[in-house]
């Protein structure tokens, strides 16, 4: 097996060592050094896999560093590490072409480690497929994002990839599904084979249908050869079925077969096909509840829902609205040859402070209608969708009673979360479902908080 090579670059000695001793110990063949041009110089030397760095270092600015490393190298692929996020410093990673973000201080198994296996997968993508970054980061699924509930998201993709179990994704449109499930196939041993994706809500019921298994001549009118399902076209490979809560009861009895069987019929056929796939499935409905409600079976729920992903909505992961908003901005400023840079104040309140019905689809969208209306180097209010720019911008309170001894903020916050989620828990009687509504949050989201604050046995 060929070892990785992975540089890491932070002013402290003793971070070095912490995450040099952690990555060792998975095979990977590490550099450190506590010098940014010693880094550079290195750099020059060798081929490395990945580079983690600070960003705030006193020989070197961080912003810097990435810069440099991009510049001799492209498609480098460097994560950041910063004991503070702050918009700037975010937005100018992602723009420069950062993979991540972590925050310290970081556990150095849950972020270290799979930082590392998300890059190196998006590496070795790179040089099997010869993308850029940027095609490559959509191709496999490598979602943005640094957020506690992004983590889980991360590490559960990460264990269950290597598998051929059956998954079905939940959450909002515009979350992300499609990258999961292509995040899912790409760590997989079928990654070289067909990723194919049907959204089932695109299609009438006998049109699905014959997508789906195909079918021969004169099964039906219009039917005037044989057509190929794609099913058959993914034989080997992974098939997604996106909204698979909209199928129905015909349906979804053949999908059981082919999940029990593995194994299908053409419509109008009468020879069975055998197929070998790996099923994921999607979904922005409570399939548990679409089954108590008779609308899809319990038979097909169970063997669907063996290994269930939730995603968090947008409004639930506002952390990572910063590295989003400055990966996009990169993105599409490239594309159309655009020299905007950065976000203006009043454009951050808005972003930060918008519901994001449509999540990160809607994000993405709205980024990019701002960048081609911008006429200078800033992303300003006004050129956000018209609806984010009617948002009115935090007013300056006396709330605080931030002294010259200064304030534990994060401990200030997670006191006020607790509080809420203690009488949300209490107003709704315990019941989790209607605690979740009151505070206007995800069920999956609700439930992490509790169990972040060690509420959950409440």
């Amino acid at each position: 097996m060929v070892s990785r090579n992975i540089l890491i670059v932070d002013d402290e000695q003793s971070i070095c060592d912490v995450i040099s001793v952690v990555l060792r110990k998975e095979g990977y063949a590490v550099t450190t050094t506590t010098s940014p041009k010693d880094a550079i110089r290195i750099f020059k030397k060798t081929a490395f896999d990945v580079v983690i760095q600070d960003i705030k270092m006193p020989e070197m600015d961080g912003i810097e560093l990435l810069k440099t490393l991009k510049e001799i190298n492209s498609e480098a692929i460097v994560v950041i590490m910063t004991a503070c996020s702050t918009w700037e410093r975010a937005v100018e990673a992602m723009r420069l072409g950062a993979f991540g973000y972590i925050k310290k201080p970081f556990d150095t198994n849950l972020d270290i480690r799979i930082t590392v296996v998300r890059a190196l997968h998006l590496k070795d993508v790179q040089a099997e497929t010869k993308k850029t970054f940027d095609e490559a980061v959509r191709a496999t699924g490598l979602m943005i994002g640094s957020s506690d509930q992004m983590k889980l998201v991360y590490d559960l993709i990460r264990r269950t990839a290597p598998t051929d179990s059956t998954v079905t994704i939940q959450g909002e449109s515009g979350v992300g599904k499609e990258l999961v499930a292509r995040a899912l196939h790409y760590g997989s041993s079928r990654l070289n084979k067909p990723f194919i994706a049907v959204n089932c809500g695109a299609f009438t019921e006998t049109l699905l249908e014959s997508e789906l298994f195909g079918h021969i001549k004169g099964a039906f009118t219009g039917a005037v050869a044989d057509k190929v399902g794609l099913l058959e076209v993914a034989d080997k490979g992974t098939f997604f079925l996106d909204e698979v809560s909209d199928t129905s009861p015909q349906l979804q009895i053949k999908l059981l077969r082919v999940l029990e069987e593995r194994e299908f019929k053409p419509v109008g056929g009468t020879a069975n096909k055998k197929v070998d796939i790996r099923l994921i499935t999607a979904t922005n409905k409570d399939l548990e509840q679409e089954v108590k409600n008779g609308n899809f079976r319990k038979d097909l729920y169970y063997r669907l829902n063996v290994i269930p992903i939730a995603i968090p909505p947008l409004r639930d992961r506002r952390e990572d609205i910063p590295l989003l908003s400055g990966y996009f901005l990169s993105k599409f400023a490239k594309q159309m040859h655009k020299n905007v840079h950065r976000f203006t104040e009043d454009a951050k309140f808005a972003l930060m402070d918008y519901k994001w019905p449509g999540n990160i689809r809607e994000l993405e969208n709205t980024i990019q209608r701002a960048v081609a209306l911008s006429e200078g180097e800033e992303i300003s209010k006004d050129d956000l969708f018209e609806h984010i720019g009617q948002i009115s911008l935090p007013q300056t309170t006396t709330v605080s009673k931030l002294t010259q001894d200064g304030a534990d903020l994060e401990k200030i916050i997670g006191d006020v979360e607790m509080d809420y989620l203690k009488d949300a828990v209490k107003l709704s009687d315990g019941n989790h479902t209607k605690a979740s509504q009151l505070l206007r949050m995800s069920l999956s989201s609700f439930r992490y908080k509790l169990q972040k604050y060690g509420l959950d046995k409440i």
